[in-house]
C-alpha cells in the first residue's frame, strides 16, 4: 500500500527514474517511485545495457576522478580525451543536425558532473577495456569517445541506484501500473494507478515520467515506425509500451523527435521475443566491422566499415530488418576471430563454422549458397591488402570497385576456420517522445510548460534522429533525470 499524497512521484524505476528520485530526495523528503514490473524485472531497459556512458573528459586526470586506476593501467593505456566540441559534433553529425541544440547543450555540459554525482551515490565505474580499447604494441588505446562503464553493467547500475534509493528512504512499489495523470487548471496533481486489480489516485506536487519508450508495443511500433517493425525482436523490457508518453499526450503534451526512428541493432536471429535478463545484452553482435554482412541472397548490403561501431550499430538493425526474411549473416575468418567481442562466445548463439567457404555457405540456413561464394570471392579480390589493418583507428583499408564499398578494416576472408553468425533486428528504444525544455519540464502543444510535469529518459523526444552515438542513452537519462528530480522538487536548476 502507498500513501495518498507525496511531494514527488516518479513513474519508472530504471536509470533515468532513479536518478530523478535521488535528485528529488536531495530537496524534499517524500518521494515515491512507481514500477510496473515485478521486483525481479525492475529497471526497464537499464537492466539490459552494458553500462557504457559517453561523457566529456580531459585526459586520464578526469578518468581518475571516476575510477580507480592502478599504476600499470596508467602506464599501458592511452585514454585520450573527449572534448565538448567532439561531443557536440558527434550529436550533430550522427543525427543529421536535427537534434535539439538546447537539450544537447545540457547533455554535453552536464555529462561529466552527472557521472561524478552518480559515483557519490554509490555507482562504481570502470574503464571499458573489453569493448572500447585494443592493445597494439603493448599499449591500449581507447577509441570512439566512450571510455567508462558501470561496474556490473546494467544490472550493476540498477542495483546500485536502488540501494541508494533505499538508503535515502525513497518508497519504491512494484507491480503498479500508472494509468493516467491527475490534472486540473493548476497543472498535474498526481497519478492514477492500478495495482492488484484495484485503482487508486495518488496525489503529488510534481510528477516525473521516466517509463521508457514504446519499443515493446507491437501496435505502436507498426503505427509509427512502419510496416515490418512488428517483426523486430525487443532487446529489453517487455513493460516499455509507451504508457508514460500516452499519459502525457492525453493531458496536452507536445510530441517531439523522430517518431519513425529508433535504436535498433544486430541481434541473434533466434533470440526470444523480449529481452532475457539471464543473457542481458549478449544477444547483440557488434563486431561486424571486422567481417562482412550478407543477406539471404548472399549479398552485402551495407558498409561494415563506414565508421567506428559506436556510430553505426544503432542504425544497422533497421538495414537488417529491410532484408528478405529480416535476417543476415555476419562472416569472419580466423585472422579476426581473436578480436571478436565477448558476446560471440556465449552458449545461446546462432553460429556455424566450416573449413571452406563452400562448406560454410551450404550451412547457412535459408540463404543462397552460390551467392555467398560469389560475393566473398568478389569481395576478397577488391580488398586493398597493401594498406595495414588497425582496429584502433579508421585505417582506410578499403575495397575498390564494389557496388557496396567497405571503407575501413577490410580483411580478406580466406583463412580457415570460417565463422558465420545469424542475426536479425533487435529494437532497443524509440526516438519519438515528449517535448521538454532544458529543465526537463514537459511542454504542451501551445508551447507552454505543463505545471507539475517533468520527463527524462527514453520517452524524451528531440535528442536522437535516424541514428545514435553509442553510450549516450544512459548519460542522457542520468543528466535529465537528475535535472527533472531537482526541478520537480522545487530546486533552481
Amino acid at each position: 500500500m502507498v500513501k495518498e499524497t507525496y511531494d514527488v512521484i516518479v513513474v519508472g524505476a530504471g536509470n533515468a527514474a532513479l536518478c530523478a528520485a535521488l535528485s528529488a530526495r536531495e530537496h524534499t523528503s517524500d518521494v515515491l517511485v512507481l514500477e510496473r514490473a515485478p521486483q525481479d524485472e525492475r529497471g526497464g531497459n537499464s537492466q539490459f545495457t552494458a553500462g557504457g556512458m559517453r561523457i566529456v573528459y580531459d585526459g586520464v586526470e578526469d578518468i581518475e576522478k571516476l575510477v580507480d586506476l592502478s599504476q600499470e593501467e596508467r602506464e599501458i593505456t592511452d585514454f585520450g580525451q573527449y572534448t565538448s566540441d567532439q561531443y557536440f559534433d558527434d550529436m550533430g553529425r550522427i543525427t543529421q543536425y536535427r537534434c535539439d541544440p538546447d537539450l544537447v547543450e545540457a547533455l554535453v555540459t552536464k555529462s561529466f558532473s552527472t557521472v561524478q554525482w552518480m559515483k557519490s551515490k554509490g555507482v562504481r565505474f570502470v574503464p571499458i577495456y573489453g569493448r572500447q580499447a585494443f592493445k597494439v604494441d603493448g599499449r591500449f588505446k581507447f577509441w570512439g569517445g566512450v571510455t567508462v562503464e558501470v561496474a556490473g553493467g546494467g544490472p550493476g547500475l540498477v542495483d546500485s541506484l536502488h540501494a541508494a534509493a533505499g538508503q535515502d528512504g525513497i518508497d519504491v512499489v512494484y507491480e503498479v501500473r500508472a494509468m493516467s495523470l491527475l490534472q486540473n487548471d493548476d497543472g498535474v496533481q498526481g497519478v492514477r494507478v492500478r495495482q492488484g486489480g484495484r485503482t487508486q489516485d495518488i496525489r503529488a506536487r510534481s510528477v516525473v515520467l521516466a517509463a521508457g519508450g514504446f519499443e515493446a508495443n507491437t501496435e505502436w511500433r507498426t503505427r509509427y515506425l512502419g510496416p515490418g517493425w512488428d517483426l523486430a525482436k525487443v532487446r529489453g523490457s517487455r513493460f516499455n509500451t509507451g504508457d508514460g508518453i500516452r499519459m502525457a499526450l492525453d493531458v496536452g503534451a507536445s510530441p517531439a523527435g523522430n517518431w519513425s526512428g529508433c535504436h535498433a541493432v544486430a541481434w541473434d536471429r533466434n533470440a526470444p521475443e523480449f529481452g532475457d535478463l539471464t543473457v542481458g545484452d549478449q544477444f547483440q553482435k557488434h563486431s561486424y566491422p571486422w567481417g562482412i554482412v550478407l543477406n539471404s541472397r548472399g549479398q552485402r548490403f551495407l558498409d561494415e566499415g563506414a565508421e567506428f561501431r559506436n556510430y553505426t550499430y544503432a542504425k544497422y538493425g533497421r538495414e537488417i530488418l529491410n532484408q528478405p526474411g529480416q535476417f543476415a549473416w555476419q562472416v569472419f575468418d580466423a585472422k579476426v576471430s581473436h578480436i571478436l567481442r565477448d558476446e560471440y562466445r556465449i552458449r545461446r548463439i546462432t553460429k556455424i563454422q566450416a573449413n571452406t567457404i563452400e562448406e560454410l555457405a551450404q550451412k547457412m540456413d535459408d540463404t543462397d549458397a552460390a551467392g555467398v561464394v560469389a560475393t566473398i570471392n568478389e569481395y576478397n579480390a577488391a580488398v586493398r591488402t597493401d594498406i595495414p589493418f588497425d582496429p584502433n583507428v579508421k585505417d582506410g583499408r578499403c575495397t575498390e570497385g564494389l557496388t557496396v564499398p567497405k571503407s575501413n578494416w577490410a580483411n580478406t576472408i580466406d583463412e580457415p576456420p570460417f565463422e558465420a553468425y545469424g542475426v536479425t533486428c533487435g529494437i532497443t528504444f524509440t526516438f519519438g517522445g515528449l517535448r521538454i525544455n532544458p529543465r526537463a519540464q514537459v511542454i504542451d502543444t501551445d508551447g507552454h510548460v505543463i505545471p507539475g510535469l517533468h520527463a527524462a529518459g527514453e520517452l524524451v523526444g528531440g535528442l536522437f534522429y535516424h541514428n545514435y552515438p553509442g553510450a549516450t542513452g544512459l548519460t542522457s537519462g542520468a543528466v535529465f533525470g537528475r535535472i527533472a528530480g531537482a526541478t520537480a522538487a522545487g530546486a533552481n536548476t
